[in-house]
């Protein structure tokens, strides 16, 4: 009684002050409930002192559809959270979410729900109390009549009803729906979307097929998401061979079918299946008359089922969004299936898969009518398409995989009964939007799914998962595109490039020869006296490591020396322009020198058939006779003295008392290998070689 006459008191000062009168200067959505409040002598009973009036005004909402009152809620959240959810810090948003996503859950399992003006005004107040939640923060929202929300707000609220988002997609989602509004969405361009997506669903429900796909679904248990081809403005093509029938597209929640127009009728249905591991690819191709490749619009499909790929074409005077629309659905159903393969999903999880990806094809229609098809990319709202994208998309999708298939949260249907804090399943959602998949009950005792997709005041696994995937995506971005501002036109300027990219390497290089070459007869004695210690004494592995140590050193040092400094460009003198006959004179002295080199490296190996071969007996005993003497040395020879003695002798090479000795041997060695006769080559066309196979059978 003293906490309810407490609240009450607060109340009636902040109406007596006119600390609500700036809530009622306009007449926005919440501008009823706040004169309601006033007009009302209990209102402070069911006023939350720890939330803001906007947040009030929601959870005042959420406790009528609950059937209960605000006080008794938070009662109940008190009583159910944990103390790490209860903090002062975050009581306020924690408690906003426990009373939204129960209402959500409930309200999402009303048929015709996503209809009620009501139902989308009151998730979009969900997103604008979740920004300004508590009560020292309400004074952050300035209720007009355009209202505003932007994406963290959405991320949270929208998921939890699995039509409108889902955690993979939803911040792309965010970002075509704000396109135009920079970055803030307003309740006009939501409710459209809404609108959007009620007219999807019915369109889906709609669709009809023939007689004799009827009868191939029917036995089957596919459900019938996609028709096209049936407008003669917009028809779809099957390319076979040079020819192309005109006929309908279809496809279904386990396949795509072709069906090819005749006179009057539509002949068989071709199948091209999705859900079997058939090794599918599903790709853009390009088409053209006569099997010229000039269009990009068509589809390939192509499988270990079918003797030559399936090619679809969907015709269209400028772009090709429509075939990347289809490319972007009948990939999803694809990866839907990879998915449930992969894991071994089976049974109600299984039909929760495919509710996914039905949505996510329901969310995607809906978008298409209220944004410009070119600036939407549609993989990118698929949630299996864009974990396919995505780094780290296969982490995503086992998380997902360990989240259906584990029983840890208590998410059922029953949530006003059960104080579940978690949002409704998809698969629930889809069965009330009157699709039924596989012969899962929709009795919320039997069907309710754990998924665990969102939880109040916590990040769930899936949405750690696919936070780490993002930043690591922006991480690639961020990289490409430095590696494209790098990029520079034409072979001559990329050669210069190269060559003060790699001075560091190649002044290295001409050090390393000055000692070989013994031009300071100082510093290459006293190299050549350490090496020859070093390798004596063991420690070639030693003195590799501290290398490596000492540019890690060199590298740790850079990183502090070079922090908060501008990166240093690399300065390269560009060389002069040429023109287009000096760049092609170019290219083809550049592949006149790669022919050269694979000619010299055929030559070799051939040289070494001859050797192997003894096609030549008398150079081939040579290096027999060579090679038995250098197996002797090897198996008597300790290894670090053969170590050693390779070191010496290739460093003493050049030293001007075995010059002159290691020229002769040079040439003769040169001498032996170009006396070496190639072994004999016979090239034949495919056809010889065909008769020759049949020959030899």
């Amino acid at each position: 009684m003293a906490f309810a006459s407490r609240t009450r008191n607060m109340f009636e000062a902040l109406v007596r002050e006119g600390s609500l009168n700036w809530l009622l200067s306009k007449r926005s959505s919440f501008a009823e409930e706040f004169e309601e409040l006033e007009r009302s002598p209990s209102a402070g009973n069911n006023w939350i002192p720890e939330l803001s009036a906007v947040a009030n005004i929601v959870v005042r909402r959420c406790s009528k559809i609950l059937g209960t009152t605000s006080i008794e809620l938070q009662e109940s959240f008190n009583a159910e959270a944990s103390d790490s959810i209860k903090h002062k810090s975050r009581y306020a948003r924690n408690f906003l979410e426990y009373c939204c996503f129960r209402t959500l859950a409930l309200s999402s399992q009303v048929i015709g729900h996503l209809a009620d003006k009501k139902f989308r005004r009151l998730t979009f107040d969900m997103m604008v109390a979740w920004e300004a939640p508590a009560a020292a923060s309400q004074s952050l929202i300035n209720l007009d009549d355009d209202l505003s929300v932007g994406m963290e707000a959405f991320s949270r609220i929208a998921p939890a009803v699995p039509i409108i988002a889902n955690v993979i997609i939803c911040e792309n989602l965010f970002e075509v729906l704000t396109i135009s509004t920079g970055g803030r969405l307003h309740f006009s361009v939501y409710d459209k979307y809404l609108n959007g997506l009620e007219r999807a669903i019915k369109k889906m429900k709609s669709q009809s097929d023939s007689s004799l796909l009827s009868a191939v679904r029917s036995s089957r248990g596919e459900k019938i998401l996609e028709v096209d081809g049936t407008v003669t403005t917009q028809p779809v093509l099957e390319h076979v061979g040079i020819s192309a029938w005109p006929g309908r597209l279809i496809l279904t929640d386990h396949a795509l079918y072709f069906e090819a127009l005749r006179v009057v009728s539509y002949d068989k249905p071709k199948r091209y299946d999705l859900s079997d591991d058939l090794k599918q690819i599903v790709k853009p191709e390009l088409t053209g008359p006569w099997g010229t490749r000039l269009f990009d619009k068509a589809v390939l499909y192509k499988s270990i089922s079918l003797s030559e790929p399936a090619i679809i074409e969907f015709p269209e005077l400028k772009g090709h969004s429509r075939r990347d629309y289809w490319l972007a659905i009948i990939r999803e159903i694809l990866y839907v299936h990879r998915f449930i393969n992969k894991f071994n999903i089976t049974g109600i999880e299984k039909d929760d898969a495919l509710s996914k990806a039905v949505l996510g094809i329901l969310r995607l229609q809906a978008v298409q009518e209220i944004s410009s098809s070119s600036t939407v990319r549609f993989g990118s709202l698929l949630m299996f398409n864009l974990c396919d994208q995505l780094p780290g998309g296969d982490l995503i999708l086992e998380t997902l995989a360990n989240m259906s298939s584990s029983r840890e949260l208590d998410w059922g249907n029953n949530v006003a009964a059960s104080g579940g804090m978690y949002s409704i399943s998809a698969l629930t959602m889809v069965s009330n939007l009157g699709f039924m998949f596989g012969s899962s009950s929709n009795n919320p005792s039997e069907a309710g799914l754990l998924v665990g997709e969102l939880a109040v005041g916590e990040i769930s696994l899936l949405e750690r998962a696919v936070k780490e995937s993002r930043e690591n995506y922006k991480k690639m971005v961020l990289a490409q595109e430095t590696i494209d501002g790098v990029k520079v036109d034409g072979i001559d300027t990329n050669v210069a490039v190269m060559k003060e990219l790699l001075l560091p390497v190649m002044e290295l290089g001409k050090w390393l020869l000055s000692l070989v070459y013994w031009d300071d007869h100082l510093k290459s004695s006293l190299f050549c006296l350490i090496f020859t210690y070093i390798i004596f004494r063991g420690w070639l592995g030693y003195t590799f490591a501290s290398a490596l140590l000492l540019v890690a050193t060199f590298m740790v040092v850079a990183r502090f020396c070079n922090q908060g400094r501008p990166l240093v460009e690399i300065k390269v003198i560009a060389p002069p322009p040429m023109n287009t006959v000096e760049q092609l004179l170019a290219v083809q002295n550049a592949i006149s020198q790669a022919e050269q080199l694979i000619q010299d490296g055929n030559i070799a190996l051939l040289k070494f058939r001859a050797l192997l071969l003894s096609i030549f007996p008398q150079a081939s005993e040579k290096l027999a006779a060579v090679l038995v003497f250098i197996a002797f040395i090897l198996a008597l020879v300790p290894s670090k003295y053969m170590v050693m003695a390779a070191f010496l002798e290739t460093f003493t090479r050049y030293s001007p008392p075995r010059k002159a000795n290691t020229e002769r041997w040079t040439r003769r060695l040169r001498e032996w290998w170009f006396s070496i006769p190639a072994a004999p080559v016979v090239l034949e066309t495919q056809t010889q070689r065909v008769k020759e196979d049949k020959k030899r059978k």
